[in-house]
């Protein structure tokens, strides 16, 4: 047989014998059965400057953490409004104060995808670029963080040039490169320790081609020319040599390389249309070996 449901009045009947009061028509709606035991509590939103000023006084007490609660609620409560802006950067920096770099990086992104022509927008861009650039760990481990840094210090500088920011950035993006090289240094280091001069060389000359303005110049140029000397490739021993005494002539590195090169009765000697002479035109303004 089909299934059969209670009528209206076989419901109230059944209700009634188990002492169950109507209470009204509403009472028979199954929706309602629960409403006296479950009911829903509104909670008012807090005003927005309270929450703001609450936010600032952590921020004054250095409870960071708290700040960044406190921001992010206001930013929740308030979406889309001005007082969500002013929140939403807020939140970046109480997490960066607070060193949650990771927290800061994720809100400074959002503020740049909602608020990207704002006049904050490069402070954003900085906070997130001076949350990667903390983070940047010691020459002997992965440096992705680094690259993260330089990437995001690099936008800085592109997109907001004449911000306040730009400067600074400039500066830490010198010092970023800088690390990145160590990095192939070592590593290149650690081949030519094991003979393995190919995967050295690539190193070092890695080093010559992105980070040229580092300090580490000088040292991949000395032993680029060990490497080559230890694999007979004379020529291209002589002319690293040449490069680095042209370019670093006082250099205590062009010493060693020039007593290496005596060794075998050479001396530095540069092939102009080199890559690694043409490397260092190009970072100097000179002209090219072919306008020469």
């Amino acid at each position: 047989m089909p299934l059969t449901f209670p009528t209206r009045g076989a419901m109230a009947a059944v209700l009634l014998s188990l002492g169950v009061g109507l209470g009204g028509c509403d009472a028979l709606d199954p929706t309602n059965l629960f409403a006296e035991k479950y009911k829903p509590e509104v909670v008012a939103d807090t005003p927005a400057d309270k929450l703001y000023s609450d936010g600032l006084a952590k921020m004054e007490d250095r409870d960071f953490d708290g700040a960044a609660k406190s921001f992010d609620q206001l930013d929740k409560q308030y979406s889309y409004s001005d007082w969500s802006r002013k929140a939403l950067l807020m939140t970046a920096y109480s997490n960066y104060e607070g060193a949650k770099y990771d927290d800061a990086i994720n809100a400074s992104k959002r503020y740049l995808q909602r608020h990207p022509a704002s006049k904050d927008a490069a402070y954003a861009q900085y906070l997130m670029a001076m949350s990667q650039y903390k983070q940047i760990p010691d020459a002997t481990r992965d440096q992705e963080r680094s690259e993260r840094a330089l990437v995001a210090l690099t936008e800085l500088v592109q997109k907001y040039p004449n911000s306040e920011y730009a400067t600074d950035a400039k500066a830490k993006i010198q010092i970023t490169r800088d690390q990145l090289a160590a990095k192939e240094m070592e590593i290149g280091r650690f081949y030519l320790e094991k003979r393995s001069f190919p995967a050295a060389i690539n190193r070092f000359r890695d080093v010559i081609s992105k980070y040229q303005t580092t300090r580490h110049t000088e040292e991949a140029l000395e032993r680029l020319v060990e490497a080559y000397m230890a694999l007979g490739i004379t020529g291209e021993a002589q002319n690293a040599a040449a490069v680095l005494g042209h370019n670093f002539p006082d250099s205590p590195w062009y010493k060693d390389a020039y007593a290496l090169l005596q060794t075998g009765g050479l001396e530095p000697r540069e092939e102009k249309g080199s890559w690694l002479s043409r490397a260092f035109r190009s970072v100097t303004g000179q002209k090219t070996a072919s306008a020469d």
